[in-house]
């Protein structure tokens, strides 16, 4: 019963005083951060530097998937032939200027080529040649002969 009313009355007390005053909690404050987490110096630690180096991977993860977006888009830039952008190649850099695409990536961009290089050889032009209207190109050649020949007669040298 006691214990009850201790903690009833001495939490609401707690909160008016601001925790000022009580002998035990200057105990609780004073432990160091490794007794804090129920464990020894050594293992706190340990258990700091495993947090320090899973910060380092996770950056320099980070910083390689940036490196390979900027890749990408000096690519598309070059491609299309539009300005460089200094940020994209500073991130290149900052990895240390040898980045490799994703495989999909890549695979996307040689077939993008591939179908480029198709449209402009010779057998990609001849495609071309299929959906020209000839009856068209026909009708207009013949109305040039026709003026040519108008122009001629007219013509007093002739």
């Amino acid at each position: 019963m006691a214990f009850m009313v201790k903690s009833v009355v001495g939490g609401q007390l707690k909160n008016l005083t601001g925790g000022l005053g009580g002998g035990e909690e200057k105990g609780e404050s004073e432990k160091t951060p490794a007794e804090a987490h129920g464990m020894t110096r050594e293992e706190y630690e340990e258990y700091q530097k495993q947090l320090v180096e899973e910060k380092m991977e996770r950056d320099a993860q980070f910083a390689q998937r940036k490196a390979e977006r900027a890749t990408l888009r000096t690519h598309f830039r070059d491609k299309y032939r539009l300005p460089k952008n200094e940020t994209d190649d500073n991130q290149i850099q900052l990895v240390g200027g040898d980045v490799e695409l994703p495989k999909e990536l890549a695979k996307m961009i040689e077939q993008d080529n591939e179908e480029e290089e198709e449209r402009d050889s010779v057998i990609g032009q001849l495609t071309n040649i299929q959906t020209l209207d000839l009856d068209s190109l026909k009708d207009k050649a013949q109305a040039t002969l026709d003026d040519l020949k108008q122009s001629a007669e007219k013509c007093i040298l002739m």
